[in-house]
């Protein structure tokens, strides 16, 4: 498979990191050389120095050739118009990176007529993601698979008496659950029974909705389990727009405080229910005029990392049952596990998970990139022609890094053991290392030989 990246800023980084792990032919182009510097350190793909809707450097590269192209530069315009020139010059599939809400409306006659297979919105997606984490009873950061049926969720041990010190053998209220993994100061360890569990480690735990939910009520208290009515954001970004017309339409009483007069005037006028604050969402004294402790929630959207997590980490010191931060900058992954805020949302995970969803295609349902993007959760079908049907995961062998956390067979949910046998049909929950990549491609991919046996000499490579 081969694929170009338009763009090499944080998504197409980000895009370009995970394709090369599963051995596509990436290519890059950005006509900032500082950008395709930073890339060409931490990535082996080919890089060109060069403007995107230039189309003598598309033919040059062969744009016919190639599978998928992704055009996520900074600009809307500039994305909706490679897609359009890649298209007309033999491009299989395009991918635009959209984020102008006015554009919200027309999506299906942009695609039509400028020929892009598929628009992505950063900002949408990662409205969508926090909306979903809102509703749900308790204060985890969730991921839903199987139609609602499973559920992965991270959580902090902070200092906690139940879980400081023990092995996970040891643990209660864990009977039905499997936990995939331990994020230890931005490091992850896959555990055993004897994995002993030290202060503020993120674990993983999948399990089946229910129990996950048990698991909620046992860990947290009332309050952090009350039904979420007022919410304050901080910044009245995209993503704040998309978020507040969706929390308004539940009932949902939402707050906006943003320092912008003239984006302040913006959301007056398409938000009818909420009330925006023209002031700054850092003055303490601010936040505690409009009564920050009777919010429910508090999520910060504005467009630096850092005010957003202090002030989410302020609310949560005030009492806020749930407190958010939008993050974008990879190197504070390993900061995250230490705060006590409830979930950090980075919309470059969020927008390249759904993308890589697209690229993998075929019996792909879902992907979740985790951990700071070292690792991730992928759903799938397994089809007929996989020659993992009828093999148990004993004889899989597969890499200590390679999980398969739940399954779905004949409409049950199985938590599985090395006994479980994956059939034809199976929805299969995989948590897998971004090392063990080309191991989740061998079970996507169709036979073409002995996929089994491919498996297994990979295991023998590591």
């Amino acid at each position: 498979m081969k694929a170009l990246i338009v763009g090499a800023g944080k998504l197409g980084s980000k895009l370009a990191e995970s394709m090369v792990a599963e051995d596509i032919d990436v290519t890059v182009i950005d006509n900032n050389s500082n950008k395709i510097d930073r890339l060409n350190e931490q990535i082996d793909c080919l890089t060109i120095i060069a403007n995107g809707i230039d189309i003598k450097v598309l033919k040059e590269i062969g744009i016919e050739t190639y599978d998928y192209l992704i055009a996520c530069t900074d600009n809307d315009d500039t994305n909706t118009l490679i897609c359009t020139l890649a298209k007309k010059l033999g491009c299989h599939s395009t991918i635009a990176r959209i984020r102008t809400p006015e554009y919200s409306d027309q999506l299906d006659f942009i695609k039509r007529e400028m020929g892009i297979d598929v628009v992505v919105n950063p900002d949408l997606a990662t409205a969508n993601a926090i909306e979903t984490y809102l509703l749900k009873s308790y204060s985890f950061y969730s991921g839903d698979f199987a139609d609602g049926r499973i559920q992965m969720v991270d959580f902090n041990i902070g200092t906690a008496d139940e879980f400081e010190g023990k092995k996970l053998k040891e643990l209660e209220n864990f009977k039905g659950l499997l936990i995939t993994s331990i994020s230890r100061d931005g490091e992850i360890i896959i555990p055993n029974g004897d994995t002993e569990l030290l202060p503020w480690d993120t674990i993983y735990v999948i399990g089946k909705s229910n129990d996950i939910s048990k698991l909620g009520n046992i860990l947290k208290d009332n309050a952090s389990n009350r039904k979420v009515e007022r919410v304050m954001i901080m910044g009245g970004s995209n993503t704040t727009l998309y978020l507040a017309k969706s929390l308004q339409e539940l009932g949902i009483h939402v707050t906006i405080v943003e320092i912008d007069i003239n984006r302040c005037q913006e959301l007056t006028e398409v938000l009818d229910d909420a009330l925006i604050i023209h002031g700054d969402g850092t003055d303490i004294h601010l936040l505690e005029e409009e009564k920050l402790n009777t919010m429910d929630a508090f999520i910060g959207l504005s467009g630096f990392d850092e005010e957003n997590l202090l002030m989410s980490l302020m609310a949560k010191h005030m009492g806020v049952p749930k407190a958010i931060g939008k993050i974008s900058r990879p190197n504070y992954n390993k900061i995250i596990d230490r705060l006590s805020i409830d979930a950090a949302f980075n919309p470059v995970f969020i927008t390249a998970s759904s993308i890589l969803k697209i690229i993998r295609g075929g019996k792909v349902i879902s992907v979740s990139l985790l951990i700071g993007g070292k690792g991730e959760v992928t759903e799938l079908i397994v089809g007929k022609d996989t020659p993992i049907i009828n093999k148990s995961l004993e004889e899989l062998k597969l890499p200590p890094g390679f999980i398969i956390g739940a399954m779905v067979h004949k409409n049950e949910v199985i938590i599985p053991n090395g006994k479980s046998v994956i059939h034809e049909g199976d929805r299969i929950i995989v948590f897998c290392l971004t090392d063990d990549l080309p191991t989740l491609r061998s079970l996507i991919r169709p036979s073409k030989g002995n996929i089994f046996k491919d498996i297994l000499h990979l295991n023998k490579k590591k």
